[in-house]
């Protein structure tokens, strides 16, 4: 007694019923998932449907716009101080117009924590609350969501710092005028400045939802960011020796200054070698999260 085996044979609504992840048409990608537009798109909706992360957003330009027009506050009561004062007025004689120039920038370490800390909390978040086990059933291959949410979080960090510090400029101008203090926002200077720390605070949002992907827990990930950036150039300035005098050069916090300055100062890197110093700091870290991330299980 013999069997047969009968093979099916795929109909051709199968066959026409959108199996084929490739096909020209169907807005998929070659290969498991999505295409990297669909997934961006996604991850820019969940970015600006969490009420947390507007409520972030909004605070970080509060901050910006808020320290500039105190800035701006403070430097014009320091010029008046300086009309009475010959100590004051010779620091004032030799810093007043950068204390004037960086008056809209002045809230730059404040939001750098914000924004850092919002990386860290949209990647950490995506596994403490278990969002991470549907993105990665859609995105099977996990690198193209981690970039397009990589790519969300640098862009909107880069384009709200922007508008806030020249939002902070304008703010500043009428009180530094009332003082009789110059501010050309239009001055190469002042472009330079707003892009640079425009660009710095979007490498730190980086960073830290780098942190975020390596540790998956937001406590550690945020502690880790505020040890790198706030507590490390302080241990490193208390230690005498020539080691951590060096070694400080090259923490990413310190890079901005040397980025940033008119003309080079000494005992600091030069802006291009700063520039690289900042660069690998969110390559290294981005680079590695995004391995593990395809290696760990979620």
């Amino acid at each position: 007694m013999s069997s047969t085996t009968l093979e099916p044979t795929p109909s051709g609504r199968g066959a026409h019923a959108g199996t084929a992840p490739g096909r020209p048409g169907d807005g998929l990608s070659k290969g498991p998932g999505p295409s990297f537009a669909r997934v961006l798109n996604a991850e820019f909706i969940k970015f600006r449907t969490l009420l947390s992360t507007l409520i972030l957003l909004g605070a970080t330009a509060a901050v910006l716009v808020g320290f500039g027009a105190l800035s701006a506050w403070g430097t014009g009561q320091f010029s008046r101080a300086a009309a009475t004062d010959p100590g004051a007025a010779a620091a004032f004689a030799a810093q007043g117009s950068e204390l004037a120039l960086g008056a809209p920038t002045s809230g730059i370490p404040f939001a750098q924590l914000i924004l850092g800390s919002l990386g860290v909390l949209l990647m950490s978040s995506e596994f403490t609350t278990g969002m991470a086990r549907s993105t990665f059933a859609a995105v099977p291959r996990r690198t193209p969501a981690f970039v397009a949410k990589l790519l969300v979080v640098v862009v909107t960090a880069f384009v709200l710092t922007a508008v806030s510090v020249y939002l902070a400029g304008l703010v500043s101008l009428p009180i530094l005028d009332s003082y009789d203090l110059p501010l050309d926002l239009a001055s190469s200077q002042s472009v330079k400045l707003l892009l640079v720390n425009s660009i710095y605070v979007a490498a730190v949002a980086a960073i830290g939802m780098a942190l975020g992907a390596l540790l998956r827990n937001s406590a550690g990930g945020i502690m880790s960011l505020v040890g790198l950036f706030f507590v490390l150039p302080i241990v490193f300035q208390l230690i005498p020796g020539d080691f951590f005098e060096e070694a400080r050069k090259y923490l990413p916090g310190n890079t901005v200054q040397a980025m940033t300055a008119a003309e080079h100062l000494p005992d600091t890197l030069e802006a291009w070698q700063a520039a690289l110093v900042l660069g690998a700091w969110v390559l290294i870290p981005v680079v590695l999260a995004g391995v593990l991330l395809k290696k760990r299980d979620i």
